[in-house]
């Protein structure tokens, strides 16, 4: 899952199906993270999502035997896993060599020297194949002309509806709608069938919750969290007009219970027809059209509704990255670069199922005639989704730091979780949208000041 608040990054194509598999993904593994100097070992710190269960299985029979070096898994919940990441490379302890991150981190953990390089490797490493990794990805995980991180999995957003639903309004969804069409549609369909909404958005606080979906409609309005000189620009009237069609959209047209929505409420909707369509996770899709879901196989996808930019769909991988005061980086590039391999991918696809596969990061799985198969409802929507994210420039002015549905900033955790609060709150109906988001204004402009003094 890419943050705990957020279900909805677990996976990228059908890899719901392996949820059961976290079960067994509190314990550690193959010796639980110790920070011995052996030359033949690397210790690898993870989330405990689905596909990195599936890894920790496969890692002896196959990477172990091949290499000969043992690999110690630490795997834990994401909340915790993130505040130990954060603690071990913040520190250069030096006890893990490995660690799963996503592109959120690499920005500031790159500034602040905690990663090593890995671009002499990827340059020595032609079996690799840089090049098929998705050309987002690889901005995304790279920082100042360098890569320090290699993807495991990934995922973008868009747009999934009820391919009958829709047409029995005689609505035909294009490739590429706008926010103007969905409205119209939410309108439309409202109420097509007894408890059915419009459309389900995330209305629950959290920065990897409401702000995921409302920051990439701020983007394509045309709003900022910061112009390029870091000044706030939250009371801005791109961003306010982006948030008021949001609140409104939602509290017309959206699911009952909207402030306490996120990605599993909404993917909760979805399954059991209360909602006609969804703007989310790429990665819902494997959910949805899972061979036991109620509604396999009568969902459409389209991108990300755009308004004023070419595409809108937010970016987001757990990748690995190396901590720089490994010993055995050398032994960590090898990890790597099994692990975010095409030959892993066909590893996971003839032992446990191209369902199972780590897709989202290669251009190479997409092309796969036996993941074509087992993704065939969506997975050209998400390739073009991930392909057409810009974590760089996701708006119309200069940014002042990466990321789309996220700024790139440690304290982004913090003041994203506030304004989230607030946008809840007026979804909810207890404030404005103008108040919240004055409110927020004076929230972003602290850590604006902040950062125009450095």
């Amino acid at each position: 899952m890419a943050f705990h608040s957020r279900p909805g990054r677990a996976a990228v194509g059908l890899a719901f199906v392996a949820l059961s598999a976290l079960v067994a993904a509190g314990c550690s593994g193959a010796g639980g993270g110790s920070s011995s100097g052996d030359s033949k070992s690397v210790n690898v710190l993870m989330v405990n999502n689905p596909q990195m269960v599936d890894l920790q299985k496969l890692t002896a029979d196959n990477f172990t035997k091949d290499t000969g070096i043992k690999v110690n898994y630490t795997v834990l919940p994401e909340n915790e896993v993130r505040d130990k990441i954060s603690q071990e490379f913040s520190s250069q302890a030096g006890q893990y060599d490995v660690a799963t991150i996503s592109n959120y981190e690499v920005p500031f953990y790159a500034k602040n020297n905690w990663l090593a390089p890995l671009d002499s490797y990827i340059s020595k490493d032609t079996a690799f194949d840089q090049a098929d990794v998705l050309a987002p990805m690889t901005t995304a995980l790279s920082a100042s002309g360098k890569e320090y991180a290699e993807p495991f999995y990934g995922e973008s957003s868009f747009l999934m509806y009820r391919k009958d639903i829709l047409a029995s309004k005689g609505i035909t969804v294009p490739d590429k709608p706008t926010w103007a069409q969905v409205a119209g549609w939410a309108a439309k369909v409202d109420g097509a069938k007894p408890g059915m909404k419009g459309i389900c958005l995330r209305g629950l606080p959290g920065w990897g919750e409401v702000m995921a979906p409302l920051d990439t409609v701020v983007n394509t309005f045309g709003g900022t969290w910061f112009d390029k000189d870091w000044n706030a620009k939250l009371s801005a009237p791109e961003f306010k007009d982006a948030t008021k069609f949001y609140v409104d959209l939602v509290q017309k047209h959206g699911e009952s219970g909207a402030p306490q929505s996120g990605f599993a409420e909404c993917l909760n909707n979805m399954t059991q027809s209360k909602t006609a369509m969804w703007y989310d996770a790429t990665s819902a899709a494997g959910s949805l059209d899972a061979p036991d879901s109620p509604v396999k196989g009568k969902i459409g996808y389209a991108l990300a509704p755009v308004n004023k930019t070419a595409a809108s769909g937010w970016l987001y991988t757990w990748a690995f990255a190396v901590q720089k005061a490994s010993k055995r980086q050398d032994n960590a590039w090898k990890f790597i670069s099994w692990a975010s391999s095409k030959k892993y991918e066909e590893l996971v696809g003839s032992k446990l199922g191209w369902a199972r596969v780590p897709a989202g990061k290669r251009s190479s799985t997409y092309e796969n005639p036996a993941y074509q198969k087992a993704a065939a409802a969506f997975y050209k929507p998400t390739e073009e989704a991930i392909k057409s994210a810009d974590p760089a420039n996701p708006g119309l002015q200069p940014r002042p730091a990466p990321g789309i549905q996220f700024v790139g900033i440690p304290e982004f955790t913090d003041i994203g979780t506030q304004v989230s609060q607030l946008i809840s709150s007026a979804i909810a109906n207890k404030t404005s949208v103008d108040s919240a988001l004055d409110k927020g204004q004076q929230i972003a402009a602290k850590v604006g000041d902040k950062y125009k003094k450095k």
